[in-house]
């Protein structure tokens, strides 16, 4: 080894080979395929978003009866909820593009430049950005479970045990990973 690679600092364009520096160059630059992924990723967030209001509109729209001034409250709460797990996958995706853009590419300047830089952005390895998509998907999948919870049919003590299980397992388990802290 040569006492550049050892003390941590790198070659000039003038040392290198021109082979050595046309392939890094190369390799380098291929991280820019992430900007597929940020823009898709971003655009995915987007119809979440757009389909999760729709979501609201609809329930809203079907479950009130004006003729009979009725109310189907279970079916406007699976419907909110259902809409609730849109956003909240629209904002996995979110994290997901600021994040490996943040990484891959560059800095987001205008989010740090005003007083609307937050901790969603405080990305620094691959590590915390799987950290903050973890928590967000936990929530989605108790967001589902808490949907499916309305829709069922409880037809008996043991069906309403296995749910008061099943709440108390996922407390349990956020209790768990709050003193974690993912």
């Amino acid at each position: 080894m040569d006492q550049q690679e050892t003390d941590g600092s790198f070659k000039s364009r003038d040392e290198q080979h021109i082979l050595e520096h046309l392939f890094e160059g190369a390799l380098w630059n291929s991280r820019l395929i992430v900007l597929l992924a940020v823009a898709f990723g971003t655009f995915s967030a987007i119809v979440l978003f757009v389909s999760g209001s729709l979501e609201i509109l609809n329930t809203l729209l079907y479950s009130i009866d004006f003729t009979h001034m009725e109310v189907e409250h279970t079916e406007i709460l699976i419907g909110i909820i259902g809409a609730v797990d849109f956003y909240l996958i629209g904002m996995v995706l979110l994290i997901f593009s600021f994040g490996i853009y943040e990484l891959f590419i560059s800095k987001i300047d205008i989010a740090r430049q005003g007083s609307v830089f937050h901790n969603i952005l405080e990305i620094s390895s691959l590590d915390d950005l799987k950290n903050k998509i973890i928590k967000v998907i936990i929530m989605v999948l108790i967001v589902s479970f808490f949907q499916r919870v309305l829709a069922l049919q409880m037809t008996s003590g043991t069906d309403m045990l296995f749910m008061a299980l099943s709440i108390a397992a996922i407390c349990i388990g956020v209790f768990f990973l709050q003193r974690l802290k993912l």
